[in-house]
């Protein structure tokens, strides 16, 4: 398998990620998958990386799934074709829920699963040119395992038009429907405005952080029962007792910066 598709590097914490296929505008197929996915896995037990940036190289974030891909799994069996898109959607799941900050930038072309990654991530930049589509239908296909992301981000409203008319739509209408976070005008400005998120980042608790993704993940459209109350006073309960909490708390009343 050729490693240099899918890039990784580690500095300060943090870890950036990059897909590397610029000729065919970071498209995916089972090889970016499975590399993806295990630089996921090795991330996961990888302590000392708190933030992790998705980026694809060249014009183009991602355009989605490869076509040539897409042509040969049509021949596979049913069996195999189940285990193809089972390892897509494994990956996805990995990235949604990986307990550490992630940030997509994305620039040029996000079309289908590209849409699915920024989708995974806690919080999409995009240059103010990036253009979006949730394109599958195009191709007599549906975005099946992206869309259980996809549906959370931008909701059912909207998912309702654009998995069926797969048009185009701009950075700008992105934003409004809740794909993305941040516009910049270009490179320059998401490298300066992903710098400033870092720094953010970087004053809150690692712990913390992951701790408070894990709840968008498990309180999300839950009806609030006397069940749902006991398990959110046990986790603040369990949180205040934990040494991050501890130093942060002495931090702030110290006037000083948390050691974390």
């Amino acid at each position: 398998m050729n490693t240099d598709i899918v890039l990784m590097n580690v500095s300060n914490g943090v870890a950036t990620i990059t897909l590397n296929r610029p000729d065919a505008h970071n498209a995916f197929d089972e090889h970016v998958i499975a590399n993806l996915s295990g630089k996921l896995d090795a991330l996961l037990i990888q302590h000392d990386v708190h933030v992790v940036v998705l980026r694809g190289a060249g014009k183009s974030f991602s355009a989605g799934a490869d076509l040539h891909w897409m042509k040969r799994v049509a021949e596979y069996s049913e069996r195999q074709n189940k285990e193809d898109a089972l390892a897509l959607a494994n990956m996805l799941h990995k990235l949604y829920t990986l307990p550490k900050t992630t940030i997509a930038c994305v620039q040029g072309a996000v079309f289908g699963g590209g849409v699915g990654l920024a989708a995974c991530c806690d919080i999409v930049i995009a240059e103010n040119d990036a253009k979006f589509a949730l394109s599958e239908v195009k191709l007599g296909l549906i975005p099946a395992t992206i869309a259980p992301y996809v549906l959370r981000v931008i909701g059912e409203r909207q998912c309702r038009r654009y998995f069926q008319t797969a048009e185009r739509f701009d950075a700008r209408t992105a934003k409004n429907i809740g794909l993305v976070h941040e516009l910049v005008d270009d490179h320059a400005s998401m490298d300066a405005e992903l710098q400033l998120l870092l720094g953010i980042l970087a004053g809150n608790g690692p712990k913390a952080r992951a701790a408070a993704k894990q709840l968008c993940q498990d309180f999300t459209d839950q009806p609030i029962t006397h069940a749902l109350m006991l398990e959110s006073a046990t986790r603040i309960a369990e949180t205040r007792a934990g040494e991050e909490a501890k130093e942060g708390l002495s931090a702030f009343l110290e006037k000083r910066e948390a050691v974390w």
